[in-house]
């Protein structure tokens, strides 16, 4: 995963956060799930770009050993 991804994905989760806390903290149960949600499409970008790499390396691993 590029830097520049980590950076988004850690902006959304943590814009999430506080979005969540802010409805907490108001009483605003929509903010509050606006937060949940933005948090959890943060955590779900690191994971699917988590499994990319995975696959990316899996199949760079194949093609070296196809290739020798």
């Amino acid at each position: 995963m590029s830097l520049e991804d980590k950076a988004k994905n850690a902006k959304d989760k943590v814009g999430g956060k506080a979005k969540e806390v802010e409805g907490k903290a108001t009483g605003d149960k929509t903010r509050e799930a606006q937060g949940k949600a933005e948090g959890l499409v943060g955590k779900a970008k690191d994971k699917l770009a988590d499994a990319k790499d995975t696959v990316k390396d899996t199949v760079d691993d194949l093609k070296d050993k196809f290739d020798k």
